[in-house]
């Protein structure tokens, strides 16, 4: 743990043979560039399959990850919404419990969830989706507690096409407030609430919002971009680049999220973990990105727990 109280900075694995046979050279790479924690795709690992654990793919996991110095954090499945329809809330409640237990078998301390997504709609059956979302985080942070897990609820953008609704940042932090489980946190994505706010035209309370979720934000994904909206046809990722639109995963700097800022006006939890999440494209940046990412941290105003009490 940093000097501050910040647990340090990750990085987010890629999974790329889908045996998983070469994992454990991808955790070396990324051991190497000096990260003390390492954030594990397990949504694309194929090790929960129709809501139960495939053992051989868990125990080829956990040999990857066995006797190494850095800590781990699970990125568990993204299509997992507690603002669905309540028909459906208890297939993604039972793929939630396997996927839980999984980072508790590597020995995770952060379960990272996306936060919930709902057709746009009048307001009351926001408001409803709202409060099918407070419930089921509940039970899912009684059963995170168990395994001894943060369960750290995401924030999103609403996509491409802007029927979606999510979340704002301010929002979602007085929804964790409502909920008042001590296992249930943020994971506070910087990127994708810049995106969020640009969408709802309100990119200059980008700061303050942010702000608002910064003491739940036990987990941060950090990585840069402009907050442009992706609604020109681009013919490759390089074009989406040039223009600065979408959802980028750049290393810290390339983008315009106002970095210095954030540092001086948030407070994060005691524990919070700077986690970066960059895209495959720009891994040659890779080293770049964890040295601005710790200057970051290292940065960060942090409320110790004896003070939140």
């Amino acid at each position: 743990m940093l000097a501050n109280g910040i647990t340090g900075t990750g990085i987010s694995a890629h999974k790329r043979a889908d045996d998983l046979s070469d994992l454990d050279a991808e955790l070396d790479m990324i051991e190497a560039l000096g990260v003390e924690t390492i954030e594990l795709p397990t949504y694309d690992m194929d090790i929960v399959v129709g809501g139960r654990i495939r053992r051989p793919q868990l125990e080829a996991l956990k040999r990857a990850v066995a006797g190494r110095d850095a800590g781990f954090s699970v990125h568990g499945p993204l299509s997992i919404n507690f603002m669905d329809e309540a028909y459906r809330l208890p297939r993604h409640f039972e793929v939630l419990e396997a996927s839980l237990e999984v980072a508790a078998e590597v020995g995770a301390e952060n379960y990272v969830i996306h936060s919930g997504l709902a057709p746009r709609q009048q307001g009351d059956g926001i408001e409803a989706a709202y409060g099918r979302q407070r419930e089921w985080l509940a039970k899912a942070g009684d059963v995170a507690r168990q395994h001894g897990l943060y369960l750290c609820v995401e924030t999103l953008f609403a996509g491409f096409d802007g029927r979606g609704y999510a979340s704002t940042p301010e929002r979602l932090a007085r929804e964790l407030a409502a909920i008042a489980h001590p296992n249930v946190m943020a994971t506070l994505d910087f990127s994708h609430s810049y995106l969020k706010l640009d969408f709802d035209g309100r990119r200059d309370a980008f700061v303050e919002e942010v702000k608002a979720l910064a003491p739940y934000a036990r987990h941060l994904h950090v990585h840069d971009s402009f907050g442009r909206q992706d609604d020109i046809w681009m013919f490759t990722e390089g074009e989406r680049l040039a223009y600065g639109h979408g959802d980028l995963h750049l290393p810290v700097g390339w983008g315009d999220i106002p970095w210095e800022t954030l540092m001086d006006v948030c407070t994060f939890p005691e524990g919070a973990v700077f986690n970066i999440e960059l895209k495959q494209r720009y891994w040659y940046a890779a080293q770049e990105a964890v040295d601005a990412t710790k200057a970051l941290a290292a940065k960060a105003r942090v409320e110790s727990r004896a003070e939140a009490a």
